[in-house]
């Protein structure tokens, strides 16, 4: 049995307060695309009760580490008789705010309901799920959503960017969580993102950010370099997504050229199906 999970986008990032146990709330549109991994279960191949094996972008990960790894144990601890061998080829870059290993983690929570029969529901599935990380519920449903709270409280967004093109850009830098935060001054909008998303995406160019922005373009200058060359290239919005380090824009026709040596390079016209 196999699935392709699927990686997103963030429409807006907005860091809107420090909580009392030190993380952060967050306000962000999520949008998800075609550019995915390919993960596969099967019978165990030896005695264990898992074995995990990465190929592609990460062949050399401990897979004790990964995501796909923490939700076959977290389902084990609830259903102990589970064993299987999976097979996991990555191809969405790590490290870019595109969301590839919660993606990989919440494939594998409905695979893994299925290939055992387990019956679970879309609401226990986004339990598991957000027990991985707070991007991953988000993946379990994986249609448009407003996120709030540490990303783990969704609300569907009744977005289409349909027929637009989307160019992904990620150079060979990657982000700390700690230059994407430092400096970060958390405050909350006049204007709820929700609102800002209704726009036109011609007018998100004037009122759609990412806070993260400023500091990692700071850090990393040819990641601002991209995603003006991306306005230049004719761009009707153009962003980081989530803390970086990939910079992405929506064109409303196909365009070409930014394919170079140390550029991982998408495309892809939005809204086909996922």
């Amino acid at each position: 049995m196999i699935c392709y999970p699927n990686a997103k986008i963030n429409l807006g990032l907005y860091v809107t307060e420090k909580r009392p146990d030190g993380y952060h709330n967050l306000e962000t549109g999520m949008y998800p695309i075609q550019l995915c991994d390919a993960l596969e279960v099967v019978p165990p191949t030896d005695d264990s009760d898992f074995c995990l094996k990465v190929s592609g972008l990460m062949e050399n990960e401990n897979s004790n580490d990964n995501l796909v790894a923490k939700a076959f144990h977290l389902l084990k601890s609830d259903f102990p008789h589970l064993r299987c061998t999976a097979y996991l080829h990555k191809v969405i870059p790590f490290g870019a705010g595109l969301g590839g290993g919660s993606s990989d983690a919440a494939f594998a929570l409905r695979l893994f309901s299925d290939y055992f029969k387990l019956n679970l529901s879309i609401e226990q599935l986004e339990a598991y799920a957000a027990q991985l990380g707070s991007d991953c519920p988000f993946f379990i449903r994986n249609r448009p959503m407003l996120a709030t709270g540490t990303g783990t409280h969704l609300q569907e967004l009744d977005l289409s960017l349909n027929g637009l093109y989307l160019v992904l850009l990620k150079p060979d830098v990657m982000v700390s969580t700690r230059t994407a935060y430092a400096g970060i001054r958390p405050f909350k909008r006049d204007i709820p993102l929700l609102e800002q998303l209704k726009k036109p995406v011609q007018q998100w160019k004037d009122v759609l950010d990412n806070d993260f922005e400023s500091n990692v373009f700071q850090a990393h200058p040819q990641l601002k370099q991209l995603k003006e060359q991306l306005y230049q290239a004719g761009a009707v919005y153009a962003s980081m997504t989530g803390s970086g380090s990939a910079v992405y824009g929506l064109f409303n026709e196909a365009v070409h050229g930014f394919e170079q040596s140390n550029l991982f390079c998408w495309t892809e016209q939005l809204n086909k199906r996922i």
